[in-house]
């Protein structure tokens, strides 16, 4: 396929490979990947950032995925434009800074996903022919190669140019847990005055969820039960209540904020909605206890072995329980513009590409926040 750049490229690039599950990645050189699609658009990544998806890829834990070893890794990177082919979208061009999520390289166009648009129950999604959830679709570091890598193709329909005021590591962060925990809060369909709660609020997402719940005007509770996390949650400053779950009871806490509501009824006191984040089932039990009644649990974790639910809550409380996985590119859009205004940033720690395994020692510390590969960081 022809394609159109300013410079010569080189042969060849760095990626880091996973060769098997469980095990360290490894740096190799390899050709730069080619344009085959009108879609396909050739970037120098930037900047990649590390998920906690990542990390139950390489465990193994979400068959069938990867397909095959060996693996590039990064569902949430940063770069610049480097080529284009023939005929691609006139939205894009040689030099252009863009933000690359996971989802979706070269969607169907024609399944139920595709094919549905906006709607009033989710005016955020794409036109019809692109969805971040075809079921055909493939998904950068997970199904394909990703962003672990000097150079990648992405697809142009499911990228994002990046506002002026956002670095490359900035914005690689918001490709996945910025545009996660984003999605997650319109999905609690709240009005600015109203309470949400952020289970997990010190780690990756949470701490991006405070930020971005203030800024949109609601009255905010993180919850984490770590010191690093909690330090990190309350170093930012952002006016939000933070929780210790070891020492505070979630009941009691609900009372607290019912009683500063000015609320009588035990059943009308605590959140309006609660964003899960952890994979621990204490942790979702928690956020339910914050609850007041008719309130809204949003569910981001995915544990091997699931939660279990109480149907007592359910039904007697009414609680309503919604899965977030996503946004879709409009909505991935509309948070980079809101992050760049509101200057929401991720705490984060910088690599580079060669010392990918000591960021991975880095995150199973659990420390909080984001960590991230910068190519522009020496070897």
């Amino acid at each position: 396929m022809a394609t159109t750049s300013p410079t010569s490229l080189p042969k060849s690039m760095k990626a880091q490979f996973l060769e098997a599950f469980n095990t360290p990645y490894v740096l190799r050189s390899v050709p730069l990947p080619t344009l085959s699609s009108s879609h396909d658009i050739l970037i120098k990544v930037d900047a990649a950032s590390y998920c906690h998806t990542d990390f139950v890829l390489a465990a193994g834990q979400m068959p069938p995925h990867p397909s095959s070893f060996p693996h590039v890794g990064c569902h949430e990177f940063a770069g610049t434009i480097v080529a284009l082919p023939d005929g691609c979208s006139p939205a894009f061009k040689i030099g252009d800074r863009v933000g690359v999520p996971g989802r979706s390289f070269r969607p169907c166009g024609s399944c139920f996903e595709c094919a549905a648009g906006p709607t009033p129950d989710d005016p955020g999604a794409d036109p019809p022919g692109y969805s971040v959830y075809c079921a055909k679709s493939l998904n950068n570091g997970i199904s394909r190669p990703g962003g672990f890598s000097e150079y990648a193709v992405v697809d142009d329909r499911q990228i994002a140019l990046i506002p002026e005021s956002l670095s490359a590591v900035d914005t690689s962060v918001l490709m996945c847990a910025g545009i996660t925990i984003y999605n997650a809060l319109k999905k609690c369909a709240l009005q600015p005055g109203q309470r949400v709660g952020i289970i997990g609020c010190g780690g990756g997402l949470g701490h991006l969820g405070l930020q971005f719940a203030i800024k949109m005007g609601l009255k905010v509770l993180g919850v984490d039960n770590a010191d690093a996390p909690l330090q990190l949650a309350r170093s930012l400053q952002t006016g939000a209540r933070i929780v210790d779950a070891r020492v505070e009871d979630a009941d009691d806490v609900a009372i607290e904020l019912g009683k500063e509501d000015g609320k009588l009824d035990k059943g009308d006191m605590g959140l309006d909605s609660v964003i899960i984040l952890p994979e621990s089932q204490n942790a979702f039990d928690y956020g339910f206890d914050l609850l007041k009644n008719h309130g809204k649990c949003v569910l981001v974790s995915f544990p091997e072995k699931g939660f279990h639910v109480s149907s007592w809550d359910i039904v007697f409380r009414q609680i309503s329980l919604v899965g977030s996985l996503v946004g879709s590119n409009k909505t991935l859009k509309e948070m980079l513009q809101f992050a760049a205004e509101h200057k929401v940033k991720a705490v984060v720690r910088t690599f580079p590409l060669s010392k990918l395994n000591d960021l991975v020692a880095e995150y199973h510390k659990g420390e909080g926040g984001k960590l991230v590969v910068d190519m522009a960081l020496p070897d």
